[in-house]
């Protein structure tokens, strides 16, 4: 019996040890963190929002903004226009012709063009960087405008400006892909230099 009882003592104290001693208890447990990645960025999104607006409008809990302007829903027009130093500054003009409110954010694609079809003439429009976009909501009936400059193509020689006449703006509204074609009639360069600036959509008709 003595014998016996030794063992099972021994190994009652070998199990205690085996327990009490090792590592501490936050060693001994296993913590399991599960996180979950969105399905895609803003950075990658492919509406026809502004990803920056549509964060900004989730972030705080507002109403979604209303869908970007579609071309066929919108009147293009010349407004006000005024000459500058080897230049001529026209404002472009877009109506919200739909009976729901729009938006239009960032810069429109101008070219100067002629012709029977239309066609674009010379270089297209460059961005006026010292504008910032910002999103412009066109109620029905609604104005936005950009200002567009015109350099003079006589400020280059013939040769390198190739001048013709031009009758019509082409003006693509931002994030769309069909233009508007406003009757104005400028001189444009079928060569290689830029004469068209424009500026990001802003609030109103620029009256």
């Amino acid at each position: 019996m003595k014998p016996f009882l030794v063992a099972t003592l021994a190994a009652v104290g070998l199990a205690t040890c085996a327990c009490s001693g090792g590592g501490s208890p936050a060693a001994q447990q296993t913590h399991t963190v599960i996180v979950t990645a969105p399905a895609s960025s803003p950075a990658a999104s492919t509406t026809t929002q502004p990803a920056v607006a549509t964060s900004s409008a989730a972030s705080s809990g507002g109403a979604a903004a209303p869908p970007g302007c579609l071309t066929r829903y919108l009147n293009g027009s010349i407004g006000l226009a005024q000459g500058s130093a080897g230049a001529v500054e026209v404002e472009i003009v877009f109506k919200n012709l739909d009976n729901v409110p729009c938006t239009l954010y960032g810069f429109p694609g101008v070219a100067q063009a002629a012709g029977t079809p239309v066609t674009d003439i010379g270089q297209p429009s460059t961005e006026n960087l010292s504008t910032a976009r910002e999103l412009v909501t066109l109620q029905p009936g609604g104005y936005a405008n950009a200002t567009l400059q015109i350099s003079d193509a006589g400020n280059y020689s013939a040769s390198v400006c190739n001048p013709v006449s031009a009758d019509w703006l082409a003006v693509i509204p931002p994030n769309q892909t069909v233009p508007l074609y406003i009757s104005y009639s400028t001189k444009a360069c079928k060569g290689t230099p830029k004469l068209l600036s424009v500026t990001a959509v802003r609030p109103g008709n620029g009256g």
